[in-house]
């Protein structure tokens, strides 16, 4: 009868996920339509709106120029002549505006304000160092497209009716016979203002579309929530488990058979290895010594006392990798040292370690469970082999930061660092990240990546329950 219930479960919801899948994905079409429609909107009357206000100023700017056309275009007289021209254009200039924000400007080419009608304490004064808030030298940007013939600039400026920055487009021609540039502008917070609005109101549209398609479909979900109760929820909970331990078992079978193989290489083939050394370099010794040298044999038998020398030391380095020893011995921390120590010694990555070991309640051993031991050395190992493969670093740091209630080991570098969303997604990249988080999920912990250009950051923190008496607990040596 339980079969048949589940059963009748399992059919009643597979037929309700295709009408949620549905829903969902009707949403999500018409949201990302709606939201393509109000992008498009916004471009083309934001196009619109600056064309409208660019051809504006230009007007605006031919304008200015016709008022002081008959000053600039008279002929020229002698200095006192002309010096009353200029005075008479910029008196003429400095009575156009359009607005409390709308006014004219004069510069010389040289950075010198000729007249400025909201802001009068300017005029006079050298502004050609004169840099906004972002650093940027904004009258050599007028003067620059100035002398270029005229065109428009953008541009920070404080606006008279706010006394705040603000940006604004300029629109900026030369005087070349008496070296000035006029221009004009108009602040960018009206435009933004304005296309503010617009983007307003159709988030709202959209807003309430979606709203309608939710309503739908949570009326439809609630059927779901309903049969959902019906499943039996500690099935899956006991199928998770299951897969859980057997995860871990598979990791615990890769570790000891890693173990067993370390000690193998180590003690047998490693203890051959040596001993057949030390016999060729008894030979070798025997021959050296020898009245009749044979300098082939002796150069022969040195050059294979030197592979065998070679491949000891990749014995025990494959050794050394599957497992070290060191972890076993002495602990997690002995043998994070090492693994820093021997990098740096390659000499591709200076890596620094730092243990921190914080207060823990008295009456408890300080011995880290070995899971923990595996897990972090593992972590710390997958993650320094990234490095140095993939992430050009010069500089690496490990820390591993002990508390009473969890175990934290951060791995840092210098590199160019590398868009982590992106490497999780991607099923042919990111392995070594995923195999972190899945060892790290069979002990409870926690995995935090952050990467930027220069600085890329892996965090495993491992939850210890130090308050209980039967705890494996902290190495001695923290």
């Amino acid at each position: 009868m339980k079969f048949d219930m589940n059963l009748k479960a399992k059919i009643f919801l597979l037929a309700i996920v295709p009408f949620a899948v549905a829903i969902g994905g009707i949403e999500y079409g018409v949201h990302q339509q709606a939201t393509t429609l109000a992008e498009s909107q916004h471009a083309t009357t934001q196009a619109a709106y600056l064309s409208s206000k660019e051809i504006e100023l230009r007007h605006y700017v031919e304008l200015a120029q016709s008022t002081i056309a008959p000053y600039y275009d008279a002929p020229a007289g002698t200095p006192d002549e002309e010096e009353t021209r200029k005075k008479q254009a910029l008196d003429a200039l400095q009575r156009l505006d359009f607005g409390a924000d709308g006014y004219f400007f004069v510069y010389t080419m040289h950075g010198t304000s000729l007249m400025h009608p909201r802001q009068p304490d300017l005029v006079g004064r050298d502004l050609w160092l004169m840099r906004d808030p972002a650093g940027a030298l904004t009258l050599q940007k007028l003067i620059t497209e100035a002398s270029r013939g005229g065109g428009y600039v953008r541009y920070v400026w404080r606006r008279p009716s706010t006394g705040r920055l603000a940006p604004k487009l300029g629109y900026v021609v030369p005087l070349p016979r008496w070296g000035w540039m006029i221009g004009t502008g108009i602040y960018m917070e009206d435009v933004e203002t304005t296309l503010a609005r617009i983007d307003a109101q159709a988030h709202a549209n959209i807003d309430r579309t979606m709203a309608w398609i939710g309503a739908i479909a949570l009326a439809a979900l609630g059927v779901i929530a309903v049969c959902t109760a019906v499943l039996n929820i500690s099935e899956h909970r006991s199928s998770d488990a299951k897969l859980k331990r057997l995860a871990r078992q598979v990791v615990d079978s890769q570790e000891q058979e890693r173990a067993r193989l370390s000690r193998e290489l180590h003690d047998g083939i490693s203890q051959m290895l040596v001993s057949v050394k030390l016999l060729l370099e008894s030979a070798l010794a025997r021959f050296e010594r020898a009245e009749t040298r044979e300098p082939a044999a002796e150069a022969a038998l040195a050059t294979g006392l030197g592979r065998l020398a070679g491949t000891l030391r990749e014995v025990r380095r494959i050794s050394h990798a599957l497992r070290p020893a060191m972890l076993d011995d002495l602990g997690l921390a002995a043998a994070l040292e090492q693994l820093a120590r021997e990098l740096s010694e390659q000499g591709a990555l200076d890596v620094r370690f730092e243990s921190v070991t914080r207060e823990v309640p008295s009456g408890l051993r300080a011995a880290l469970p070995d899971p923990v031991n595996t897990v972090l050395f593992r972590i710390a190992q997958e993650a320094l082999t990234n490095i140095v493969r993939h992430s050009k670093a010069t500089r690496a740091a490990l820390t591993l930061d002990v508390a009473p209630h969890a175990v934290s080991l951060t791995i840092a570098d210098n590199g160019e660092g590398f868009d982590v969303s992106a490497a999780l997604a991607d099923p042919k990249s990111g392995v070594g990240l995923r195999n972190m988080r899945e060892r790290l999920d069979g002990l409870g912990a926690t995995l935090q990546i952050v990467s930027q250009v220069g600085r890329t950051v892996v965090a495993a923190t491992v939850p210890l329950p130090l308050a209980a008496p039967t705890l494996q607990g902290l190495t001695d040596d923290f």
